[in-house]
C-alpha cells in the first residue's frame, strides 16, 4: 500500500495522565527526521502535551479511555492528529477562548487551545458531544535555505546586506 505521505505513524494509550509525556517524546521522536530547530521541536512538544492533556482531562473526565496519536509527514509538513471518543466540546469556539475552563476547581488556565494556536501553523478541532474530540495540528519545519532567505529579508528591510 503506498501512502500518499513520506511517512506515518499511529500511536494509541490509556488516557492516565502518565501517558502525557509518552505521547510528547514519541512525536517529537518522529518529527525528529524533519530535522527541526529546537524551537520547532518544542513548540510541537507542547501542542501535543497541551491537547492530550485536554482528552484526558475534558474528554474522558473521570473515566479511562483511548487517546489516539497520528503523525504523517508531508515534504516539510508535520501533521499531527489527536483524538479521543470522550464526552466532545458543546461549543468549540467558547473552548478555544484564551482563560475559558470548565475545570476551574483542578485550576486549569483555559489556555490549552490558544497554546496550541500560538505553537503550530494550523489548529483545526471537530467535536460531537457524546462521541469525541479530534484535534488535527500542522507544523512546517523551515529548512536551511528558507532560514537564510528570511534572515536575509530582515537584514535588506532594515537596511543591511
Amino acid at each position: 500500500m503506498k501512502s500518499l505521505y513520506d511517512n506515518e505513524m499511529n500511536l494509541e494509550f490509556l488516557s492516565r495522565s502518565k501517558n502525557e509525556a509518552f505521547a510528547r517524546i514519541t512525536v517529537a521522536a518522529f518529527a525528529a527526521q524533519l530535522d527541526p530547530t529546537i524551537e520547532e521541536l518544542a513548540d510541537i512538544k507542547t501542542a501535543v502535551s497541551e491537547a492530550v492533556t485536554n482528552s484526558i482531562i475534558h474528554g474522558y473526565e473521570d473515566t479511562e479511555g483511548i487517546v489516539k496519536i497520528r503523525a504523517r509527514i508531508l515534504d516539510n509538513t508535520i501533521e499531527i492528529e489527536v483524538s479521543d471518543t470522550g464526552k466532545g466540546i458543546e461549543d468549540i469556539e467558547l473552548a478555544r477562548k484564551p482563560l475559558y475552563t470548565t475545570k476551574a476547581n483542578l485550576e486549569r488556565s483555559g489556555m490549552g487551545f490558544t497554546i496550541m494556536e500560538s505553537f503550530m501553523d494550523e489548529v483545526d478541532i471537530e467535536s460531537v458531544v457524546g462521541l469525541g474530540t479530534k484535534i488535527l495540528m500542522k507544523k512546517h519545519i523551515k529548512k536551511d535555505e528558507e532560514i537564510d532567505e528570511i534572515e536575509n529579508a530582515d537584514l535588506t528591510a532594515i537596511g543591511g546586506r
